[in-house]
């Protein structure tokens, strides 16, 4: 008898121990460092849907033995659409406390440079629940922007460079909500919005001249005068012929040389042919280049050009003869690399 009750006791303890494996150790069958799951608002079959992705998704490797405690554990009946986080090594266990918790993971969207509708539609599909050409068509709408108080043209100007924590799961018009707020905020604070006044501008227009100024240099140091060049060339009515206003009317932002023939492409943005400013912002220019268009110095300068030693500075002029001889050396100094 002793040696069939140590037998049992074994057989019991040997059980209870690969169950405990089967529930509590690692159990995640990708390489990688972790994998979502998707619950679609679509269908309110949520079970469905995650039992679809984890026999087919090589998630996790016990799928039998999560059906089996999620059958009786009523794991779904918190769950709402969103998008949840199962990292590399989570168990069997861990995945039914994310579910049972509806704890679902945040999508941390980091603006950048963005420079198109296109380019901003492709991230949104990305990193949320609606598809890139979904988002196009929203955003391609004025009557779809005009409660954010945007149109085609001005929508950059509602993206402040930063990260924002959002949801997989939120609507269009609730992540353009999240950036609204956030434009409302950064004009309120450090009174941008009369230094923008002050200088002749809207938010929107301070924006805009703001995304040239980004195109046109890297060097923080001289954003705040190339600022002060275009707000002399508006004062006195006189075009921006700003290039990277160019490249964006042709959507080609490697252009590394501008010829004649280009500068007559027929755009809203050809501020070579157009005076003013464009109709809207040609890129999300960072918050320090916006604060030097509030900054912008009196200046007499109308004319920059790059230096010719290709050092990213420039050269400043105040009449129209003095800066032919600088762009001239620039344009010599070109042909010397061969940069066409």
């Amino acid at each position: 008898m002793r040696v069939v009750f140590r037998v049992f006791i074994i057989v019991i303890f040997l059980v209870v121990a690969t169950s405990a494996w089967l529930v509590f150790a690692g159990n995640t069958a990708f390489n990688g460092k972790l994998k979502h799951l998707y619950i679609y608002p679509y269908s309110k079959n949520y079970e469905q849907q995650i039992q679809s992705q984890l026999d087919s998704g090589k998630i996790i490797d016990n799928v039998k033995v999560f059906r089996f405690l999620a059958a009786r554990f009523n794991v779904y009946k918190n769950v709402t659409p969103g998008r949840f986080t199962v990292k590399k090594g989570t168990s069997v266990y861990g995945l039914l406390k994310i579910l049972l918790a509806n704890k679902q993971d945040t999508v941390h969207f980091t603006i950048k440079r963005v420079r198109t509708l296109e380019g901003f539609a492709g991230m949104l599909g990305k990193n949320f629940i609606a598809d890139s050409v979904s988002s196009l068509q929203f955003l391609r709408s004025n009557d779809s922007l005009k409660p954010f108080g945007v149109d085609t043209f001005t929508f950059i100007s509602l993206l402040i460079p930063g990260t924002y924590e959002m949801k997989w799961q939120y609507t269009i018009p609730q992540i353009l909500s999240v950036f609204q707020k956030e434009k409302e905020n950064f004009w309120q604070n450090n009174h941008r919005t009369e230094r923008a006044a002050a200088q002749g501008l809207t938010p929107e227009e301070a924006t805009t001249l703001a995304s040239i100024v980004e195109d046109e240099t890297l060097k923080d140091s001289e954003k705040d005068t190339i600022a002060s060049v275009y707000l002399n060339r508006l004062k006195i009515n006189m075009p921006l012929a700003a290039d990277p206003t160019i490249k964006f009317a042709l959507r080609n932002f490697n252009l590394k040389r501008i010829l004649l023939e280009e500068l007559k492409v027929q755009s809203p943005y050809n501020t070579y042919v157009n005076k003013g400013l464009p109709p809207g912002p040609i890129c999300t220019p960072d918050s320090l280049t916006i604060e030097a268009v509030l900054n912008a110095p009196k200046t007499n300068y109308l004319y920059f050009v790059a230096k010719p030693d290709f050092s990213g500075y420039h050269d400043f002029s105040t009449d129209y003869q003095s800066h032919l001889q600088k762009a001239k050396a620039y344009q010599e100094a070109l042909d010397e690399r061969n940069i066409k």
